[in-house]
């Protein structure tokens, strides 16, 4: 990455502020490129307006979909819950800093076991119930227990206790030190609900109130007249279209049926960006693309045969291909660049032939034959990224099938299921969400079901430790063990890429998660 660009995305991370970066690149003769990054974006320079009726068409719906915060899998229902009907008790911004949502504020015991959250007074839930202490220990109390399913369930197992301080305070008990609670408490999954209501009634206290919803199809949500946030929920009505074919979404924007998508296909980024009537949004973030092997079906528990499938793929290909370089190399580890604890230090991985023969041969299966299962539902790309693989793999004298799944109902029916599939990760915000959703022993969505003593006892120390130093190397040695020893293939970390009309406004974006953290509904607006 060359130093400049180094600097726009220190600058895009919110890591440098806009006069270090000024400063930095003057420094590197680069003024004139400084004012173009600053002052050529009038889509965020205008004031919100309010008003005007949202149409979102996105990947990721499925008829199986479910208004329980518990269960949402993509960007559907993680739109729909936390971007325009829900609230956590904590926000991300665009900074990647953990701010005040449900939660007024809230502080630490000086071990970080203790932490007590006092909540924002007066806010309403869609039915007219007031937000209290009870709501928020129902809620989070949804994900925990050893019959709860849900996605959080590794993030709040460390709760030991959740009691209430008077009706507006929360106090939670860890059974160890975490320094990074508040971030566990923004997941999009973690959205507050009335105690005692039903999961998937669908309410909740965010900008927009449901009217209609169909699993897979379309979702219609009206704004919020009681909303707490009077600078957010700009849009009088918002329409969610589940739209799975990223042709057919493309071709909606162009033709004016919505106004916003998701998931660019980069084969056209290039026109869409040259159109006097669309913008295409650019987030360099934590999204990561990977080949989950179930460590605990043969032959993937042999980590001799895992290797070899790391050394047999071509991750600058990919790169270059797939995402048509808006993105970088991955490790074989979910910790990307914009991570704070990113291991730059440890060695890239890179194509070696040889060393995948090596790793085959020492594993001592002959010439088995690996079936890889894909979907575009995966990630657009994902099934020429297999094929890609498989020739790469064939220069190694490995033998890979590309299955090719259908996308409706890929996450409940593939992922999770099958030994080897693709997979999409939009990343977390700190190394340890993302180890602890997908990497810990037992997590529900630990997708290569790895199970490593050292891993986890550092998992869990690491949490608690509040020595930086100290901290970071726990965190590098994780990731050594993921890449050296974890049954995923991370070839790529890739840019979120979105397209909207000219129309469509919005400040700083977040790069926690796609459309503005999620949040796109909510914070964006109509310029014109």
């Amino acid at each position: 990455m060359s130093t400049f660009k180094n600097l726009e995305q220190l600058f895009a991370l919110g890591k440098i502020t806009r006069r270090e970066f000024i400063e930095r690149a003057a420094a590197l003769g680069l003024a004139a490129a400084t004012s173009s990054l600053f002052f050529s974006k009038p889509a965020q320079a205008a004031a919100p307006k309010k008003g005007g009726r949202l149409r979102m068409g996105l990947s990721g719906g499925s008829t199986t979909d479910s208004l329980d915060p518990a269960t949402n899998t993509d960007m559907m229902m993680q739109l729909l819950i936390y971007g325009q009907l829900g609230n956590s008790l904590v926000e991300i911004n665009h900074k990647s800093e953990p701010v005040p949502e449900l939660a007024e504020s809230w502080e630490a015991s000086p071990d970080a076991k203790t932490w007590t959250f006092r909540l924002r007074k007066g806010v309403e839930f869609h039915n007219g119930k007031t937000l209290d202490a009870d709501d928020v220990i129902w809620s989070i109390n949804h994900h925990r227990g050893k019959e709860s399913k849900s996605a959080a369930k590794t993030l709040v197992d460390p709760i030991v206790d959740i009691k209430k301080d008077g009706k507006d305070t929360v106090v939670f008990t860890l059974s160890g030190g975490n320094a990074d609670f508040p971030y566990i408490m923004s997941d999009y999954h973690l959205v507050i609900m009335p105690k005692d209501s039903k999961p998937d009634a669908g309410i909740f206290t965010g900008a927009y109130i449901l009217k209609e919803f169909e699993p897979g199809v379309r979702a219609f949500v009206t704004k919020n007249p009681n909303y707490f946030k009077s600078d957010r929920g700009h849009f009088d009505e918002v329409e969610t279209l589940a739209i799975s074919d990223v042709n057919a979404r493309t071709n909606a924007l162009k033709t004016g049926q919505i106004d916003v998508m998701n998931r660019c296909e980069l084969k056209t980024v290039r026109f869409l960006k040259g159109s006097k009537d669309l913008q295409v949004m650019q987030q360099n973030g934590t999204k990561h693309y990977t080949f989950a092997m179930r460590c605990d079906t043969a032959p993937y528990d042999n980590n001799d045969v895992r290797m070899a499938l790391k050394y047999a793929i071509d991750r600058e290909q990919l790169v270059k291909t797939i995402l048509r370089g808006y993105g970088v190399v991955g490790n074989d580890h979910p910790i990307g660049q914009a991570n704070r604890y990113h291991a730059s230090e440890l060695e890239q991985r890179t194509y070696d032939p040889d060393k995948a023969k090596f790793h085959l041969k020492k594993a001592g299966i002959g010439k088995a034959e690996f079936r890889l299962h894909t979907a575009e539902a995966a990630y657009v790309g994902a099934v020429d990224a297999g094929v890609l693989y498989k020739e790469s793999a064939a220069k190694a004298g490995i033998s890979v099938e590309v299955v090719r799944e259908p996308n409706d109902g890929y996450w409940n029916n593939v992922w999770l299921k099958k030994p080897w599939c693709a997979v999409f990760w939009g990343g977390r915000p700190t190394e340890d969400m993302m180890f602890s959703t997908a990497y810990k022993a037992g997590a529900p969505w630990n997708d290569t079901f790895w199970n490593h003593e050292r891993f986890n006892k550092l998992l869990v120390e690491a949490r608690a430790e509040l020595d930086e130093k100290k901290r970071r190397s726990m965190y590098v040695e994780m990731q050594r063990l993921v890449r050296d020893e974890g049954g995923v293939v991370v070839p790529m970390f890739a840019a979120d890429l979105s397209a909207a009309t000219r129309k469509i406004a919005h400040g700083p974006l977040a790069v926690n998660y796609e459309l503005d953290g999620f949040r796109a509904p909510e914070r964006w607006w109509f310029a014109s």
